[in-house]
């Protein structure tokens, strides 16, 4: 959470709830999925930025007004972690509500973007609270606005990725903004699951997926710690500098894969003995049923290679992400069920971990039918590995796509290495 200290121009903080507009029921509990509670570690934290124009007359009652009935809609996402009696893990859809922060800031919006360190600078935007260590009052879902002196405004959007992943959570944050819009309601509300299918004859295995680390026991703190000091850094790549990095690598090579593979290159230039032959690709899965809202349905793909990374071609290495992949999603499903969802593991960073976030809609969300100018997307709990986000672009105005967006949150003795790296490799070119 912001604060004015240390130079950051973030003050007049204030703290609110808002709850469901109807009372769910006492009885009424959302259970999670193996997988939802293999993601219970990490948190995602998404920043919108505003131009004035987008929130011109809005105040923070016209903020609230649509969230009675959006988290009628998404009745879970009000609720809290509670604990079977096994000590597994569920929500109990209470309508304890979501925590809104309300802040100030000294600088303009355009002052804000131009400061360096971005994703370092840009968390002060967002909540950084976590589940715990008093799970029973831990919301779930936090939202911060931020108004800037020049009448822009930010929106800090922190979900626990253990109710939902990225695709989850933007669809939404995207549905609020349709009701601020004056959109009806889905037809259907969205009742919490209340039954999860339990994979049948899990075998005992005889190790654990390579996608994934077991960490020491959380207990009810859930977040785990790094041995090392994590640092995240931004970048944005043009469509001129995609098409120039997929010409040299194969034209028909899909941007994600173009880019995860120069990063593992650069990576392994310095890793030496260390460099990275294993990796882990997330990607979208089946989120083709309206009525499943909060759900962890990426798909989780281990990459080996038995050859030098630094030495080999770019070429080889992207159709190895694009085709030499494990997807691991079903044991790890199969891993937490045998310890009936105790298990404290991560996933992001527990090998290098690529996830194409290209297909998320972080521009779908409009304020009186106007885009954020620039949406910046990062994740907590990620492992000393490290993690590389792939995401879009704001629309450039000139018929494109804008590129891509690439967050990078590594070991800090790595940073400067890797964007030594990409200059010369890419951000020259």
């Amino acid at each position: 959470m912001g604060s004015a200290e240390a130079g950051i121009p973030i003050h007049s903080i204030k703290i609110s709830s808002v709850v469901p507009a109807t009372v769910t029921g006492e009885t009424a509990v959302h259970e999670l999925t193996n997988m939802d509670l293999a993601m219970k570690l990490h948190y995602l934290r998404t920043v919108y930025f505003f131009k004035s124009e987008a929130i011109e007359g809005l105040n923070i009652t016209a903020f609230k007004k649509p969230m009675f009935n959006w988290l009628d809609t998404y009745c879970s996402v009000a609720g809290r972690i509670r604990r079977s009696q096994s000590g597994r893990p569920f929500v109990k859809c209470n309508d304890s509500g979501v925590r809104i922060f309300e802040a100030q800031c000294t600088k303009t919006l355009d002052e804000w973007l131009e400061m360096k360190d971005d994703s370092s600078i840009h968390k002060h935007l967002v909540s950084n609270k976590i589940l715990g260590p008093e799970l029973h009052f831990s919301p779930l879902a936090l939202l911060q606005l931020t108004w800037f002196k020049c009448g822009g405004m930010s929106l800090g959007f922190s979900w626990s990725h253990v109710i939902g992943d990225a695709f989850t959570a933007v669809k939404f944050i995207n549905m609020w903004g349709q009701l601020m819009a004056g959109n009806p309601l889905p037809q259907s509300i969205q009742l919490p699951r209340t039954k999860v299918e339990k994979p049948t004859n899990v075998p005992s295995a005889t190790s654990n997926p390579l996608s994934v680390k077991q960490v020491e026991p959380v207990g009810d703190t859930w977040l785990t710690a790094n041995n090392s000091k994590m640092e995240s850094f931004s970048f944005h790549i043009s469509n001129t500098q995609l098409k120039h990095l997929q010409s040299k690598i194969n034209s028909q090579i899909a941007p994600f894969e173009a880019i995860s593979a120069l990063i593992w290159q650069c990576l392994a230039q310095f890793g030496g003995e260390r460099e990275p032959k294993l990796v882990t690709v997330c990607r979208k899965g089946p989120h083709a049923k309206s009525n499943e809202i909060l759900s962890n349905k990426q798909v989780i793909i281990t990459i080996k290679a038995d050859f030098s990374i630094a030495k080999a071609k770019l070429s080889e290495l992207a159709a190895l992400i694009a085709k030499g992949a494990t997807d691991e999603s079903k044991e790890i499903e199969e891993m937490m069920e045998r310890e009936d969802g105790l298990s404290d593991l991560i996933i992001y960073g527990a090998n290098l971990t690529f996830v194409n976030l290209e297909e998320v809609e972080f521009y779908g969300l409009e304020l009186k039918g106007q885009k954020p100018i620039f949406v910046n997307f990062s994740m907590e709990g990620v492992g000393d590995e490290g993690v590389v986000l792939v995401l879009p672009a704001p629309e450039s105005g000139k018929g494109d796509n804008g590129g891509r967006i690439v967050t990078v949150i590594l070991p800090e003795n790595q940073v400067l290495q890797l964007k030594n790296e990409l200059k010369r490799e890419l951000l020259s070119s």
